[in-house]
This record gives structure tokens, sequence and C-alpha cells, in this order.
């Protein structure tokens, strides 16, 4: 058994500001040099993967991406600031998870103590 959980940051309004799936957008952005390519990598729209970056920039009021215009030599390219928000919030998610791990094996784990399922193999 093992215990799952997610990670995002909200606003003091409870609106959603960073997660896994911008952190993903950010990274596939990074690896493909490009906002449409890498929202299509996700199942999703340009224009809703362009208003994440926006929405994830008001809050952070700096730029995280730069848009390259041109036929040949167009692209995006994540500045500085975007790379340490990913290495942040993995190094936060990362030991959110350990922290986790860690207490569930102590408090369901302990004494070789193991959750058992009564019911047999139904949709729980």
């Amino acid at each position: 058994m093992v215990v799952k959980v997610k990670t995002w940051i909200e606003d003091d309004n409870e609106h959603l500001i960073f997660g896994g799936g911008k952190t993903q957008i950010l990274e596939l952005i990074d690896e493909t040099g490009s906002i449409s390519e890498a929202s299509k990598k996700v199942g999703m729209n340009y224009k809703k993967a362009w208003t994440h970056i926006k929405i994830l920039q008001e809050y952070i009021e700096d730029d995280l991406v730069v848009v390259k215009k041109g036929r040949d030599s167009g692209g995006t390219v994540l500045t500085p600031k975007a790379k340490e928000l990913i290495d942040k919030y993995k190094l936060l998610e990362k030991e959110v998870r350990d922290f986790s791990t860690k207490k569930f094996e102590e408090i369901f784990m302990a004494d070789g103590d193991i959750i058992h399922c009564t019911k047999e193999s139904q949709d729980v």
C-alpha cells in the first residue's frame, strides 16, 4: 500500500495558482520550444495553455516565457524565473510526498498493522 498526495498552490481566495498541470506545460514548452506543441502533448488547446501562463505571470509578477516571432526563428523559451519556479515546485512536491509516505508508514504500518479490505474485489 502507498499513500498518494497532490500538491498545488492557491491564493487567499482559493484560486489555483500553480500545480502539476502548469508545471507540466512549462516543462513541455522548455522541451519543445513551443506553446502549441506543449499544449498538444497534454491535450489542451493553445489558448488555455497561454491563459495558464498569463495567470502565473500575473501572480509571479515576472515573465516566464519569451516568445520569439518569425517563421524560421520563432519559438518559445522559458525564462530563468520559470525554471526556478519549476524546480521549487518539484522540490515542494517531493518533500510533501516523502513526508506523507513517512507518516503513513508510522501511523498505518506500525507494528506490522496493515489496513485490510474485508470486501471482495469490488469498487469501493
